[in-house]
């Protein structure tokens, strides 16, 4: 049970956090891109903006099973208490914060922007693409946590 609760949880993973890290760094320059230039008519890449942001959202919501399989699979594995997991919750709760305080707030309101044909502030990208990259950040550092798994029986 075990086993298939990791490849549920490693699965999972994959198909709902890479799918996020990935759209929330293409986002930024996507923004940028589709900004009208001087106020003048839509950008032609506003269609890509919001596909993106869409990916953001939905997939941040299936992304809700990683932690829940992780659970439920250091519960099967006995590791609950273990240092490494409680640092890695913590990580995933930090980056979770990030995305719904930070991340999707700030891609809302570009794409609210664009859709009125309204110019983008380089800054306003140039902040979402920080926050991003702390989502990721935090996010490659679970992985890490994940596979190297310190002081666990397990770890390599």
């Amino acid at each position: 049970m075990t086993k298939f609760l990791l490849s549920l949880h490693v699965l999972a993973a994959i198909l709902a956090v890479g799918p996020v890290t990935v759209a929330a760094s293409m986002f930024p320059p996507a923004a940028r891109r589709a900004a009208p230039a001087g106020g003048d008519g839509p950008g032609t890449a506003v269609t890509t903006v919001e596909v993106l942001h869409r990916i953001c959202r939905v997939y941040s919501r299936v992304g809700v099973t990683v932690p829940v399989l992780g659970l439920a699979t250091a519960l099967a594995m006995g590791v609950l208490g273990d240092g490494w997991l409680v640092t890695s919750i913590a990580l995933t709760a930090a980056a979770a914060a990030v995305l719904i305080a930070f991340v999707l707030p700030r891609q809302d309101e570009l794409v609210e922007r664009l859709a009125r044909h309204q110019p983008v502030d380089r800054r306003a990208t140039a902040r979402l693409a920080m926050f991003t990259g702390v989502f990721n950040l935090l996010w490659a550092t679970v992985t890490v946590l994940m596979i190297v798994r310190p002081g666990s029986s397990t770890g390599a």
